[in-house]
């Protein structure tokens, strides 16, 4: 990958830059939690993200694909382009449980890490990307980017997410949406009840079928779901009754085994009760596929910054969740690792708030920024190609794809 004195000098100089940053980049994290906005809705964080970005020198175009997205670029076409994703929406009522804002954090530390490594290599080595992502929290957002062509290009792409642990390949479960609207007939309740449908009741069968279904589901499956709409009047037989579900499981094609038994669910309370079942199908988050060539760079230079990854299988090898960054990463190699803020409180939960915004977040959050930095740069390098030929093999036939 060149010479080791060129490597040691640009390591160098990369980590120095994040370190000299470090100020700057706290009081954009505090601003951006101190100020949380939900999906869609980050023009606060947009404004400071893109501003703080034209001052370190990128080209940036705000209101990317989206109101609220972004992309800012350093470099040039030819060579390796490396994207750096942020994220900076938080959830409603308890702000960023989630530590977007050291999402975001990161994701900055990291592009303005790997542009001063291209200000040694020469611009002609490559490009550096750093994408604003708005809406993961419900909202996928990284699919309408996607959808806006915002990948295209990419060679491949990075972010880090903090949490209570460190893992490199964490498991992220697809998701799929589903709305649930059941329609029958009102009556009076008391007078003539017999006349009705109660579309309530079927809502509740609903539920409770998808509860005992639970029994024949794989342990890594999961269905959660919410009642919306019950009813008006405890007088009236409800008319319409309206159930949101999450369904989720550990791939694509285990979730759609999944969605077609909820939906026996529905059908079968539908008839049950004598009502029409309606269902939408929403927003869809694809499983995070890591590439296993570019995680194994990440993972040579988180460790030798100090980094000790999990080895508990029950943490390591737990499901935690669901992201659009699954939506990436299936048409682009990508990582997405787990990083500890320093803290033992679970994420979307109001402590883990509180420890999103604390001073013992930032070290272990400005670390990440070094080693995704270093990761983007070692691709970047002359002599490297060879690395970047193996994590696009390794993509293509994970996905089936030909050349």
């Amino acid at each position: 990958m060149g010479s080791a004195a060129d490597w040691n000098c640009i390591r160098e100089k990369v980590i120095a830059r994040v370190d000299s940053s470090a100020e700057d980049l706290n009081k954009i994290s505090q601003e951006i939690w101190s100020n949380p906005e939900l999906k869609f809705e980050e023009h606060h964080a947009h404004k400071i993200l893109t501003e703080y970005l034209v001052k370190e020198g990128f080209k940036v175009e705000g209101n990317f694909i989206l109101d609220t997205g972004f992309r800012a670029t350093c470099g040039s076409d030819g060579g390796v382009n490396v994207c750096v994703i942020c994220e900076y929406d938080a959830l409603p009522n308890i702000g960023h449980a989630c530590g977007h804002n050291l999402i975001a954090e990161c994701g900055i530390g990291a592009g303005i890490a790997i542009k001063t490594g291209l200000e040694i290599l020469g611009e002609k080595a490559g490009k550096v990307t750093v994408l604003g992502t708005p809406a993961e929290e419900g909202g996928c957002g990284k699919k309408m980017m996607i959808d806006g062509k915002a990948f295209e290009g990419v060679d491949v792409a990075m972010m880090a997410h903090g949490c209570s642990f460190y893992v490199p390949r964490p498991k992220y479960l697809a998701l799929q949406q589903i709305e649930i609207k059941f329609i029958g007939k009102p009556a009076h309740a008391a007078a003539f009840p017999w006349e009705g449908r109660n579309a309530l009741d079927a809502a509740v069968m609903c539920y409770q079928a998808i509860s005992v279904l639970r029994q024949q589901m794989k342990p890594d499956w999961r269905v959660h779901g919410i009642f919306t709409n019950g009813g008006v009047k405890p007088s009236i037989i409800p008319e319409e009754a309206e159930l949101f579900y999450y369904m989720r499981a550990p791939t694509k094609v285990e979730l759609d085994v999944l969605i077609q038994r909820v939906l026996g669910c529905i059908d079968g309370a539908a008839k049950v009760t004598g009502c029409e079942a309606n269902y939408k199908l929403g927003l869809n988050d694809l499983d995070v596929v890591t590439n296993k060539g570019l995680i194994s760079i990440y993972e040579k230079h988180a460790q030798n910054m100090g980094v000790t990854f999990e080895t508990n299988p029950s943490i390591r090898d737990a499901a935690v969740g669901s992201t659009d960054m699954g939506n990436v990463s299936y048409v682009v190699p990508s990582i997405h690792p787990l990083f500890d803020i320093n803290t033992d409180a679970p994420i979307h939960s109001r402590e883990f708030t509180a420890y999103a915004g604390a001073p013992t977040a930032q070290e272990p959050t400005l670390t990440q920024a070094k080693a995704l930095a270093l990761t983007g740069l070692e691709l970047l390098m002359p002599g490297n190609k060879q690395l970047l030929e193996d994590i696009r093999k390794e993509f293509d036939e994970t996905f089936g794809k030909s050349k």
